[in-house]
């Protein structure tokens, strides 16, 4: 069953690495949507595919790459639309 996360990251989360960090563990992961820098600090995710790598995906996002300090994850879980062919950085 594929199941959708929309998430946003907050912490120092920007300028470390972390959208281009997302986008490869998705890929490996085998999960699509995008990853984007939002204007107050925070990085957005909405993440597509099968629960468990969905869920393994949210759960990278809660410490992000080696330079990132995540202070926490605001995550809402839905239906999957099917809409994204690939994971992206927008």
């Amino acid at each position: 069953m594929n199941i959708r996360a929309t998430a946003r990251i907050h912490g120092r989360v920007q300028g470390v690495f972390y959208r281009q960090s997302t986008l490869e563990t998705a890929r490996r992961l085998g999960v699509t949507g995008w990853v984007r820098n939002l204007p107050d600090g925070c990085v957005e995710l909405v993440a597509e595919g099968p629960a468990e790598a969905v869920r393994d995906l949210v759960a990278w996002c809660q410490q992000g790459p080696p330079a990132a300090d995540v202070t926490s994850v605001d995550v809402d879980w839905n239906d999957a639309t099917g809409e994204f062919p690939s994971f992206s950085i927008r």
